[in-house]
């Protein structure tokens, strides 16, 4: 297995986006899905999705691995302006719009590309943590979330994945980090349950879409969680 860059190393790099080359021989026909993982911070999703894309890819498929906030040389920008800083620095109501510009720069420069082109994209967030964050955990902005995600977004995951876990034991793992990439972590313990109890809502709301997987116990009891219920 490779990491393909694409037209440019260091900026792919720099985004933490990943093109995987297939290790096997693609498939006459492969489907292209789009997966997302979400979660508390520090819940591990994002190692999951890491293996996820690892494992597909060889299976023949190509393999797009990206994030959000970020992905795309815009969004990355304003990532920026979201996981640093102090945890006011926001409104909720601001948060949102930057989270949705980021996320149309994403959608229009990789995501979108990506599955037209029959790739197979798994992205660290989406829209969901918009509904949960901004619609549930820090205001009651739901209606709002899905107006501007009909508006300027209109496309769900196929699939995705909550990674549940204790929201003490993943704020213990974030803090643990020590990145500045701590805004989110900073709200405190109490905002990561109110998190918890967004994607449990989130998962009842859309059953046909949203798997939460048990996020205890090994990364391979974990991985082997995802890959049961995948499709």
């Amino acid at each position: 297995m490779s990491i393909q860059p694409g037209s440019s190393a260091a900026c792919r790099a720099r985004l933490r986006v990943s093109r995987i080359k297939p290790s096997t021989p693609p498939a006459a026909e492969t489907a292209r899905m789009f997966i997302s993982f979400e979660g508390v911070d520090g819940s591990g999703k994002s190692t999951q999705a890491r293996r996820l894309a690892a494992e597909l890819a060889g299976q023949g498929r190509e393999v797009v691995l990206t994030r959000e906030p970020g992905g795309s040389a815009g969004a990355e920008e304003i990532r920026r302006l979201l996981v640093e800083g102090g945890a006011e620095r926001w409104s909720p109501e601001t948060e949102l719009l930057l989270f949705t510009a980021a996320r149309r720069d994403h959608l229009e420069r990789l995501i979108q590309p990506a599955l037209t082109r029959g790739a197979t994209v798994i992205t660290d967030r989406f829209a969901d943590s918009s509904r949960v964050y901004q619609g549930a955990a820090r205001a009651d902005l739901r209606q709002t979330v899905d107006q501007l995600h009909a508006l300027m977004i209109g496309i769900e995951p196929d699939l995705t994945f909550v990674i549940d876990i204790d929201p003490a034991i993943s704020l213990a793992r974030g803090q643990a980090r020590a990145t500045v990439e701590d805004r989110f972590e900073g709200m405190g313990l109490a905002f990561q349950y109110r998190l918890r109890d967004g994607f449990h809502a989130l998962a009842e709301e859309a059953p046909a879409r949203v798997r939460l997987i048990d996020g205890t116990g090994s990364e391979d009891v974990v991985a082997a969680r995802i890959r049961a219920l995948l499709p």
